[in-house]
């Protein structure tokens, strides 16, 4: 967000607000601007709050060149067993629960990229360590009825939260949501797979769950909620095995923002209904 310009030099960052655009708690949070802190990138002002540094894109820079190691994309060993393990477990080829010597066994994968695979599906929130022992898959939508009944649920609950009687947007939340879909754009128009899907998928689930917030219904904003972390699976999924242009997606929201900021909620509504019906022919 910094680096994109998204968030600038003197910009507020609470942990509340960054919990809820990327769907974690405040405790991993707390964590990332610690550690920002230590980069130059914000700074912590007495009895005010965490702030974007003055000097944030220049440290940007510097900090993306001095990790390069950790930022660098995964080797091409390391990505194919990343796709791979989607794929098996999307065709139902991999249990629910299962051991690292058995993921070792089957793909027949070094160790090292083995363990660097695991710990991206579990930045990814795709698996997580099962207590005492070995790894276990999130809960997902795994089959076509219900990823198709997902859909369908969402057009009737999300389009309705658009004509709550306290609907109300928040302007500037809606002008930096735009931005970040331009940014993706930018970053990505010419190559249509160039985005990673932990990109995609966290801005995509932003996006909706925004929506649900203005609603005022915390009921809505809850399924919304519900409903992206049982999709995370098979969006990943689908990412990897299908020719997907990300790109479409952004910019049918970008519609549904314009209208949003015209205060034609109605056509937003539409928009958005065509949106996930489009969606989910994909």
């Amino acid at each position: 967000m910094i680096r994109s310009g998204l968030v600038k030099a003197g910009d507020h960052l609470t942990e509340e607000s960054l919990a809820k655009t990327y769907g974690v708690s405040r405790t991993p949070v707390r964590h990332a601007l610690r550690l920002l802190q230590e980069q130059g990138l914000v700074e912590v002002r007495a009895n005010a709050g965490t702030f974007v540094a003055e000097s944030a894109a220049d440290a940007a820079e510097a900090s993306v060149q001095g990790a390069a190691t950790v930022l660098a994309p995964p080797d091409e060993g390391e990505d194919n067993l990343y796709k791979r393990i989607l794929a098996d477990r999307a065709s139902h080829q991999l249990p629910q629960s299962l051991s690292e010597s058995a993921l070792a066994a089957r793909y027949g994968a070094p160790r090292g990229t083995l363990r660097r695979t695991l710990l991206r599906l579990t930045r990814e929130g795709l698996i997580e360590r099962r207590r005492g022992h070995g790894w276990t898959f999130t809960p997902a939508l795994d089959t076509p009825a219900a990823m198709a009944e997902s859909y369908r649920f969402r057009m009737i609950l999300e389009c309705a939260g658009l004509r709550e009687p306290h609907f109300e947007v928040d302007l500037d939340e809606l002008r930096r949501a735009r931005e970040e879909q331009l940014a993706f754009i930018d970053r990505n128009g010419s190559q249509d797979r160039d985005a990673m899907p932990g990109e995609f998928y966290r801005m995509n689930a932003s996006f909706h769950e925004m929506l649900a917030r203005f609603s005022r219904n915390r009921f809505i904003e809850q399924a919304v909620r519900q409903q992206n972390q049982l999709r995370r699976l098979e969006e990943f999924a689908s990412f990897v095995a299908r020719p997907v242009n990300p790109v479409d997606s952004c910019r049918e929201h970008i519609d549904i923002i314009d209208a949003l900021l015209t205060g034609d909620v109605d056509w937003a509504a539409s928009l958005l209904y065509r949106h996930l019906s489009v969606a989910s022919r994909r």
